[in-house]
């Protein structure tokens, strides 16, 4: 059934407002999540390996996206594509910040993010040798 989404939910991120239009929260819809961010100047994430393909556009500013092969600047208008499973780091180097679009399939979820030190089940590892010096 067709239907109008008046408003989006607000999740306040580390740092980073996140307002989801569609997914898991707002609509109750778990094949597709589009949110709209705004990341100001300075803001990074940490690195994370995601497990759903993320689709981003760049509404104004610069949006740097960071994987273990290369690194991207996104800048107004251009969009960004990380499939599932690579690992990515995000961060706003640039005056002004970045909005963008970010569209996830599925949709977000946090149990589908491993964030550096986690495992698959979302359990921190722990080393036993210990910290590394």
């Amino acid at each position: 059934m067709t239907r109008l989404i008046a408003e989006a939910a607000l999740i306040q991120g580390v740092g980073t407002p996140v307002q989801e239009i569609i997914g898991r929260l707002n609509t109750g819809t778990d094949e597709v999540s589009i949110a709209k961010m705004h990341s100001r100047k300075g803001w990074s994430q940490p690195g994370q390996t995601r497990q759903f393909n993320e689709y981003i556009l760049v509404l104004k500013g610069a949006l740097r996206v960071k994987t273990r092969r290369k690194e991207f600047v996104a800048r107004t208008g251009q969009a960004i594509v990380v499939p599932a499973g690579e690992w990515v780091e995000y961060s706003a180097p640039e005056a002004g910040g970045a909005r963008y679009l970010a569209i996830c399939v599925p949709a977000y979820s946090p149990g589908l993010v491993r964030k550096r030190g986690q495992s698959a089940s979302g359990r921190n590892r722990t080393s036993r040798l210990g910290p590394r010096g």
